[in-house]
């Protein structure tokens, strides 16, 4: 079974900078990320979220289907989301056999998600 300390030695192996505060959260630091990656261990799962940008004011059922659409067709791990007035992506992984490999997947997918679709999503600000 793994902890939340498991976690953490993933982070720490992959180098990862990361600040921990406590009750099984972490914010992951990365200057080739757009924004900081959010963990919260919490048995029996792990939550990884990532705010993406703020909502824009016009032009939302549009944004609302490409983002639709990007989940459906482009996303490997997690999925778009709206949390308050912001784009987030979010992925939940069972903790019990999480392993390295899985949690640096989400990360590079999460990576891999924002620097591809960011450039899209803010013609919307654009736009608005």
């Amino acid at each position: 079974m793994r902890t939340v300390e498991d976690v953490e030695s993933f982070l720490i192996r992959m180098g990862q900078p990361y600040d921990d505060l406590g009750n099984g959260m972490f914010v992951l630091h990365d200057e080739s990320r757009p924004g900081d990656v959010a963990i919260k261990v919490e048995d029996p799962i792990v939550v990884f979220r990532a705010k993406v940008m703020a909502l824009p004011d016009a032009r939302r059922e549009e944004l609302y289907r490409v983002l639709l659409d990007m989940n459906a067709k482009e996303m490997v791990h997690g999925a778009y989301g709206i949390e308050d007035d912001a784009i987030v992506m979010t992925e939940a992984m069972p903790l019990e056999n999480l392993d390295y490999n899985e949690v640096q997947a989400v990360l590079d997918d999460f990576a891999m998600a924002m620097s591809k679709h960011l450039p899209r999503l803010r013609t919307f600000h654009s736009a608005s």
